[in-house]
């Protein structure tokens, strides 16, 4: 059993059923229609609201963001358990083609994912870079291809 079948046992069936059909899941969006300069502008900002919340979070107090400060007072555990929910609630409402959902648990799953750079003492141009390095090899940043076991 996954987590989709906890969630939901008939949504999980149909959907792994499809998963061979990518074009059924596709999500529409009104960015598939921006010219790549916008595109570009839009991304740099949205990098730049990354790192202004990666040093907002030097400035969290219990009496001003008493939930951000809650988890940066927790366990790193914690904050890994809570990056995998927002996470499974992404493709959750991806699965269910809706896009506003997506594009909601998407903002709570990179809070989550910040404050577990932050946590960690990982800055988001770290992980640019690493991003960078990656399209510069392969055209575009995805996973490095897995070396074959000798």
């Amino acid at each position: 059993m996954n987590a989709l079948d906890e969630f939901d046992p008939t949504l999980s069936r149909r959907f792994i059923r499809r998963a061979d059909e990518p074009a059924r899941l596709r999500l529409a969006s009104a960015n598939d229609a921006d010219p790549p300069a916008a595109r570009q502008a839009r991304d740099a900002a949205a990098c730049g609201e990354i790192e202004r919340f990666y040093k907002a979070l030097d400035l969290v107090r219990p009496d001003t963001h008493p939930r951000t400060a809650q988890l940066l007072e927790a366990s790193k555990r914690k904050m890994g358990q809570k990056l995998i929910e927002e996470a499974s609630e992404v493709a959750f409402e991806g699965l269910r083609n809706r896009a506003r959902g997506v594009i909601r648990e998407s903002a709570d799953l990179i809070y989550h994912l910040v404050v577990l750079w932050h946590e960690c003492g990982v800055t988001p141009e770290e992980v640019w870079e690493t991003m960078r390095e990656r399209a510069d090899a392969q055209g575009i940043a995805e996973k490095a291809p897995k070396q074959p076991k000798a």
